[in-house]
């Protein structure tokens, strides 16, 4: 039996709430591959397309940015180049690499059972980057959340009625009755040899404490529904506007 959509619309609003040459001799060649005094990202600016289908930013920044390559997760994008990791994701994907190695069972009087510990993580981002030493309003991050197999976005409609459900949904958030959204922009990008399509949004959410401007992708793909969000101080727009631009273009999956 079918699930109504707002029910159905439930993971991708969830997401929003919450919160990856040839040497020129043996000299260069020693400083195109430690990026010395910046050589690398400036040979590789020299011919950027070619250094990105390369994915070599993801080493070594291209045209000020730099490349996330998430292949357990399927998807990529890019971020600017002086942007770093969120340590706390940093850390918790370390302990989350130890715990799988670890060859003992859990101990029987673990208060936090291993289910409930996947449970509590499922809308947590899987990569997040912002500018070092901010106070975190300014970031992009990715969540990846399981989804039915058939779960599909454009159920709900074209990207206009996807955006409009999806500021509808964060706004009637119980826990904060003075939110406001409004949709600005909404379009959608395809890939039929990939068969994805990418409803890229950018609204803003705003109450009498903050003004935020946010654009995201959203996607959905093999029972997978893939959201990624970049956020901005709405007196920081002007500014960070082609960044975010930039981002939202980049996100693909990948195979």
């Amino acid at each position: 039996m079918a699930r109504p959509p707002a029910e159905q619309f439930a993971p991708l609003a969830s997401n929003f709430r919450r919160r990856l040459l040839v040497g020129i001799g043996s000299a260069s060649l020693v400083a195109v591959g430690a990026n010395f005094g910046g050589v690398t990202s400036f040979l590789l600016g020299l011919s950027p397309e070619t250094g990105r289908n390369l994915k070599l930013d993801v080493l070594y920044p291209i045209g000020g940015y730099s490349r996330c390559i998430q292949t357990n997760e399927g998807f990529e994008f890019v971020y600017p180049s002086n942007w770093v990791g969120d340590q706390t994701l940093l850390y918790r994907a370390v302990e989350k690499k130890e715990f799988e190695r670890s060859l003992d069972l859990p101990p029987l009087n673990n208060n936090v059972k291993l289910s409930d510990r996947r449970r509590n993580n499922v809308n947590e981002p899987v990569v997040a980057f912002g500018p070092p030493g901010s106070s975190g309003e300014l970031n992009v991050s990715v969540i990846v959340s399981p989804v039915p197999l058939d779960f599909s976005i454009e159920a709900f409609g074209g990207p206009k009625e996807v955006g409009e459900a999806l500021v509808k949904t964060i706004t009637a958030s119980r826990r904060r009755s003075d939110l406001e959204g409004t949709l600005i922009k909404s379009s959608l990008r395809e890939n039929p040899s990939k068969n994805v399509n990418y409803f890229e949004l950018e609204f803003r959410v705003e109450s009498p404490l903050f003004q935020r401007h946010n654009v995201a992708v959203c996607c959905a793909r093999g029972g997978r529904l893939y959201t990624l969000n970049a956020q901005a101080p709405e007196s920081a727009w002007q500014n960070i506007e082609p960044d975010f631009r930039r981002i939202a273009e980049s996100f693909s999956l990948v195979s």
